[in-house]
Formats: structure tokens, sequence, C-alpha cells
């Protein structure tokens, strides 16, 4: 394998192996009641896994959110025991709740997209006329959505979560009380990088009667960022935000006419775009973490990480 391959999927048999999972990015694998969750390279977009993966992204994904999930584990206990390999999360086997509590501080993405066809009702929130694009929002707004196994994720309001039962009332409010406060300890960190964190997303389980942090936290593709420094010049001229995340290789895919119907094939991305991904990625790393990027060696990579996860599992 090439250093600008990546590593696109798994496909490990580990002693003790009971299952395998393969995510739009994860593949996790459930080792003798535990999870292996391995972060690959691909990417998706507008809940469609492209073609081609990115190189260093899952490495730095799972960099990120282990800084996070260590960073914030005072507000609340996190499926993480350790990362054997730079690839890969070993951690409890959590019930996941059905949904993603989605948090946001800014008109963007996807909000700013139906703000922009008159909806101003999102997930049972109001949102005020006369904003443009990137503004901040009142307060941080809770607009959650299902978790889809195939397909789309949709809208949720926190009454459709409760009479549905995806989560008690008890249990939802739970869940929003600690989004709040991941998103303010998030906030915190980010501006102090010089960064704004935007909006992002949690995904949350049941470890016995406890309620624990699952999966990623704060990572590019979970989470939007804007650099604090020209925002609100930015905002006065209305030009576009300067950002580190995901919505740089949504904006190339609309260009290309592409936004994930079931009709559409994903366009294959020139190698300038492909790179172009990776840096933004590995530059999110440094600024979030103050650490400089050591890149993995693909040569044998699949050799390493079974090693190092064997290592552990004995």
């Amino acid at each position: 394998m090439n250093n600008n391959d990546g590593l696109k999927e798994t496909n490990f048999s580990f002693p003790k192996q009971k299952k395998i999972y393969k995510g739009k990015v994860r593949d996790i694998y459930q080792i003798n009641g535990l999870l292996l969750m391995i972060v690959t390279d691909r990417i998706s977009a507008f809940d469609i896994v492209l073609p081609q993966p990115i190189p260093y992204k899952g490495q730095v994904l799972n960099q990120i959110a282990e800084y996070f999930l260590d960073t914030t584990s005072d507000i609340l206990p996190n499926w993480k025991i350790i990362c054997p390999h730079p690839m890969c999360m070993l951690g409890h086997k959590a019930k996941p709740f059905g949904i993603e509590m989605v948090i946001r501080g800014y008109l963007s993405g996807h909000a700013w997209r139906e703000y922009k066809y008159g909806k101003r009702v999102l997930c049972g929130q109001y949102l005020p006329d006369g904003l443009k694009e990137n503004d901040p929002l009142p307060r941080p707004i809770i607009t959650p959505t299902t978790k889809a196994i195939e397909g789309h994720d949709e809208d949720i309001s926190p009454g459709e979560i409760i009479n549905l039962g995806l989560a008690s009332k008890e249990e939802y409010e739970k869940l929003e009380q600690y989004t709040y406060a991941l998103f303010k300890r998030g906030t915190e960190i980010a501006n102090q990088k010089g960064l704004i964190l935007v909006d992002t997303k949690y995904e949350f389980g049941k470890l016995g009667d406890e309620i624990i942090l699952i999966d990623e936290i704060h990572t590019p593709d979970s989470s939007r960022y804007f650099y604090i420094e020209g925002y609100e010049q930015r905002q006065k001229e209305g030009l576009p935000q300067k950002q580190l995340s995901k919505e740089f290789i949504r904006e190339w895919l609309m260009e290309q006419g592409f936004t994930g119907q079931d009709d559409e094939k994903p366009p294959i991305m020139p190698t300038e775009v492909i790179l172009e991904v990776s840096k933004r990625y590995i530059k999110l790393y440094e600024i979030l973490t103050g650490k400089t990027f050591q890149p993995i060696n693909y040569n044998k990579l699949e050799e390493e990480i079974y090693k190092s996860v064997l290592k552990y599992l004995n």
C-alpha cells in the first residue's frame, strides 16, 4: 500500500471475535464483550460513502476523539478504555440510543439550508427571522436526528423521541443536559485555539443503568469549525467563512451537482481535492491538540493494527 492510498476497509479475525459491523467510516468488531472501533480513511457526505478514501483521515479522527474523550470525562463517563493503535480504539460495549444529539450555535449547514427555504421550526426549536448564513443563534439549540442504519438520518423532535420510546423523558432530559455541557466545553477549548465550534453531534449509550458518551466527539466529521480571526468581517461583507470541517467536501460535491439523492452517483475526486481534504484534517488535529501530527506508515498497516490489538487482548 502506498502512503497516499489510505485504508478503505478491514477484515480482521480476532480471537473471541463475535461480530463485525461496518459503518460509513468505522469498522466495529465485537470481541469478548468489548468493542474495537477501527477508524478507516473512508469519507461520507450526505450520508453516502464516497468511493475514494482520504489518507490519514482515520488517524486524525481517532486521535482527536481520544483527546476530547479524555478532556470531557469529568462531565460524564465514556466508552473508551485504550487506543492500542493510532487508528483504533477499544472500549466498553454500550446499548446505544437510536438518536444523534445535534447541537448548533450558528446557522450553518443543514440548518441554514432549511432556513433558507423558509423553515422556522427545526426539531421543535424556533428560529427568528432575519438571520444570515453562519450568523450566531440567540442561544445554542439541540436539533436531534434519527440514527439511520441505512440511508439518511432524519430530524426528530424531543416529543417524538419520547413517544417512540427512543429515550424516556428522564433519559432525554439527561441527554440534553450532557449535550449542552459537552458543547460548552468544546466551545471553550476551540476558542482557546482560535476556532469557533459551530455545531456538532454526540451519541450516547447505556452501560448498565449509566448513560455514557460513545463513538466520536468534536472531530471534523462530527463538527464544524470556523476561524475566529476574520469571522465578524466576513459576516459583515457576506463572505463565506473560513472553516476547518467536512463542509469543504460537501461544497465540492454540490458544485459537481451531487447532493446524495438516490439516483445520483458520487463523482470521482481529483488528487488535489483528496490531498486538500487530508491537509485540512491534519491541520485541525494540530490546532486542537497542540501536537505535531505523526503520520502512520501505511506499509504493513493492517499487520501492525492486528498485533497492537492482540497485545492488549492478551
